[in-house]
């Protein structure tokens, strides 16, 4: 490895079930809109229009128990998601193959500035602010897919303070998971360690500090968190 003028930034790792290595991350990719329950309830058409990502930072991700309520913001609000890790890569990946990528799956949450985020779409501006902040992105253990298979249908939901918010089924997506790397993989070349988000169905809310939000996907997992 060549000498740097600064220290080298960490490394981004995730947790992997039952075993000591990690999960290296290098990007994460969003997908917006993906339940047509969820784009109704954000005043959108649900029909099948071309899928559009946003990004997070790698840093953003992260396996803990608690979730640090942001500053610069009064609405944050819960995504309940399904996490896709990639092993493999490439630009313009087939259908056929892409699950062919996917190392292993996890349950997220996409913590959202709300607030932030309608001020910017109101502006015509991007979602940084309000997508891509500190610790906005905390996940489960990943479970291999060689261990689960690719989960195309199973129920995910969310609690807060035992109140179930979120309910729906990974069946619902709109794009499914291998047309949602193939897509992907159109407008950037993928690669090892790159994270999907694959979207949250109907009921998004908002926390406050002191709450406990606990999320599960059938088949993959469940991740319990505080607001603090």
């Amino acid at each position: 490895m060549r000498a740097t003028v600064i220290p080298s930034p960490e490394p981004v790792l995730l947790d992997v079930d039952g075993v000591t290595e990690q999960f290296p991350v290098r990007r994460v990719y969003c997908v917006g809109r993906n339940y047509a329950d969820h784009a109704i309830e954000m005043g959108h058409d649900p029909s099948r229009e071309p899928p559009f990502f946003f990004q997070k930072n790698a840093d953003n991700l992260y396996n803990g128990e608690a979730f640090p309520y942001p500053s610069l913001s009064a609405d944050v609000h819960y995504e309940a998601e399904l996490v896709m890790a990639l092993s493999g890569g490439g630009s313009d990946i087939s259908v056929e193959d892409a699950l062919s990528k996917v190392y292993g799956y996890a349950v997220g949450v996409d913590f959202t500035r709300r607030d932030l985020q309608d001020k910017a779409k109101k502006m015509s501006r991007p979602w940084e602010a309000a997508k891509a902040f500190e610790k906005s992105a905390p996940v489960s253990s990943l479970i291999p897919a060689s261990k689960i298979g690719h989960p195309q249908q199973g129920a995910i939901w969310l609690e807060v303070n035992g109140q179930r918010k979120q309910s729906g089924d990974l069946n619902q997506m709109i794009w499914k998971l291998a047309e949602i790397i193939a897509e992907l993989s159109k407008l950037f070349v993928l690669a090892p360690g790159d994270v999907i988000m694959t979207g949250t169905p109907a009921g998004v809310g908002p926390v406050v500090k002191g709450d406990k939000v606990e999320v599960g996907i059938e088949g993959v997992g469940k991740l319990s968190l505080s607001v603090i």
